[in-house]
């Protein structure tokens, strides 16, 4: 079923997740994507994002990937929603432990290399399709669809501490404390170089490239620049390298791995913002403990740091 609409009046969207066509009205002109979206289906700017990163926009017949499109006026913007607010497939066999969990929320162990949710309908092999499988309470909960009870994200290679809401209730307030930088987040990681002490960075931090995601250093006054604070302290050092951990005050994307290498001292195994001959399975970054009001929990290192932090050679008696 189709259903067609001009521009201008009421959004025309039906609780059976129907295809809709909308043109661009002149006074969209030079309207973002996912902000026209948000407008015309009265749906929040994430969920516009995940229709795009999806391929469920077409603009022209043609399916359009970036949420920063330009629109120009008399364009036709088509919407395919058949299947994109469906919960993801539940996987049972997926072997995803719970730290913790209390009412209304859980915080499991995210293996590296598992992304947390999945992107398309039909995706599998993400931390919710396992959580779903246990929790079916998650099913709706917050953005829904394929983000249910998500409230925060690791990146795909980051091991570790993943909260999750179970109810509605909760991922509203853990929402606003992530938002309000209440919730403490601490990451572990083996870096390059040598670091003694205890320290608090500040750095202004922009998205350079959204896909694949690229973050850099910039000046406070650069566009889309925003402040983000960690604090650092050395816990073991080896010949060459340190581990560390890191205290988040704020989140961005990337953030302790982009500081850290601006610092001088990239994370082990990075291949994005540090070395590509590095002898690592995966970035060495892991979340290892996540604490808000009552809500704590802590992850052991996995197994491939272990490894990686034994295989290094040790620090010199000079030392």
């Amino acid at each position: 079923m189709l259903i067609s609409d001009a521009g201008g009046g009421a959004p025309l969207i039906a609780k059976s997740q129907v295809d809709i066509s909308m043109v661009v009205a002149p006074h969209e002109r030079a309207a973002r994507l996912d902000v026209f979206l948000c407008r015309r289906l009265d749906v929040s700017r994430g969920a516009a994002r995940r229709m795009i990163e999806a391929g469920g926009i077409r603009i022209d017949d043609r399916v359009c990937p970036r949420a920063g499109t330009a629109l120009h006026t008399g364009q036709e913007v088509c919407v395919e929603r058949r299947d994109l607010d469906a919960a993801p497939v539940p996987q049972g066999e997926l072997d995803v432990a719970v730290l913790a969990k209390g009412r209304g929320w859980i915080v499991v162990d995210k293996p590296a290399g598992v992304p947390v949710h999945p992107l398309l309908p039909r995706e599998r092999d993400t931390v919710l399709n396992a959580v779903i499988a246990r929790f079916p309470r998650i099913v709706g909960v917050g953005d829904g669809g394929l983000r249910c009870g998500v409230v925060h994200r690791l990146d795909v290679e980051t091991s570790g501490a993943l909260l999750l809401a179970t109810s509605d209730l909760t991922w509203r307030r853990l929402r606003k404390a992530f938002g309000e930088h209440e919730v403490h987040k601490t990451y572990r990681a083996i870096v390059h170089g040598r670091l003694d002490g205890e320290r608090r960075e500040t750095a202004h931090l922009v998205v350079a490239r959204h896909r694949p995601a690229l973050v850099r250093v910039a000046s406070s006054d650069a566009k889309g620049a925003r402040a983000c604070r960690l604090t650092w302290r050395a816990v073991d050092h080896f010949e060459r390298h340190t581990l560390v951990e890191v205290d988040l005050e704020t989140g961005f994307l990337h953030q302790v791995r982009v500081m850290l290498a601006h610092l001088g001292h990239p994370v082990v195994g990075d291949v994005t913002y540090g070395r590509s001959t590095d002898d690592a399975p995966r970035q060495m970054l892991h979340a290892s403990a996540i604490r808000y009001r009552s809500i704590r929990a802590r992850s052991p290192d996995p197994s491939d740091f272990i490894a990686v932090s034994q295989a290094l050679p040790p620090q010199s008696p000079d030392h």
